[in-house]
């Protein structure tokens, strides 16, 4: 049931790579990445009205309206079992034969956050076929990790925000008007949250016709799960996505709070 009906599309600036360039991010030190970035005005989309007739295979991405099964993140084992649930989600959705997670995070744009942890500033899509690849080795025995590589799988993310969105909300461009040639490598070196391996994807260079897309005051029962890769090159993927800000957000708006994990989606 969707309460608000007035249709609340934003002009706002949106970070995008210089066409042609590779990014080199040092997780925690943003100072020392490279991110040649340059600033487009857009329109984002409300997409409240949209979320019905939303789909993998036509946008990339789809909004789930259900509780978090997690009321407090900070407990013990809350993010065990939030992975737990995000990996049945996306079994559910996709009817995939077997999903794994990885990468859990908790963002805030509150002051004095550590960079990792921050929203991200750009367009991009995490991660290409190299980090699911290697992902897979690391999460699976050996002979099934092979068995499951030769098969068809995707890498989706699971979006969701904590507390009502007041500032730095969260833009996906709907993957239908994302171009392969709009993308370019971006290198997180050394990786994150333990493995020892950078981690490969892509950042968005500017093209007109990408569309966005965001939920105004996005509600913590309002989760976003978005196709990130698919080994099948026909299909919708690439999901770019980032976080703007729009325009008229009062100065005392409360930090963003969201929570995010990665799941990788095997097919038989």
């Amino acid at each position: 049931m969707h309460t608000q009906t007035a249709v609340h599309d934003v002009t706002a600036s949106i970070r995008y790579i210089v066409r042609g360039e590779k990014a080199t991010f040092y997780a925690g030190d943003r100072d020392r990445s490279y991110w040649p970035g340059e600033d487009h005005l857009v329109t984002v989309h409300d997409i409240r009205q949209e979320v019905d007739a939303l789909a993998f295979d036509r946008n990339g991405f789809v909004v789930l309206e259900e509780a978090s099964p997690v009321a407090d993140y900070d407990a013990d084992g809350a993010l065990d079992v939030y992975s737990r649930y995000a990996e049945q989600t996306v079994q559910r959705l996709t009817g995939a034969a077997k999903v794994v997670s990885f990468g859990v995070i908790r963002r805030t744009s509150a002051t004095g956050t550590h960079g990792h942890n921050q929203p991200a500033n750009g367009a991009h899509v995490d991660y290409g076929a190299k980090t699911i690849a290697d992902y897979t080795r690391l999460l699976l025995p050996e002979d099934e990790a092979q068995e499951r590589l030769s098969k068809r799988h995707m890498l989706f993310n699971l979006w969701r925000p904590i507390t009502s969105v007041e500032s730095a909300p969260f833009a996906l461009c709907d993957a239908s008007t994302v171009k392969r040639q709009d993308l370019f490598p971006s290198e997180i070196v050394g990786g994150l949250g333990g493995v020892d391996f950078s981690l490969w994807g892509f950042n968005l260079a500017y093209d007109p016709g990408h569309r966005w897309c965001w939920l105004p005051h996005q509600r913590p029962e309002q989760m976003m799960v978005f196709k990130l890769f698919d080994t099948d090159d026909d299909a919708v993927q690439f999901t770019a996505h980032t976080s703007f800000n729009p325009p008229g957000l009062p100065d005392d708006a409360a930090p963003r709070q969201s929570i995010e994990l990665r799941t990788i989606a095997y097919f038989d």
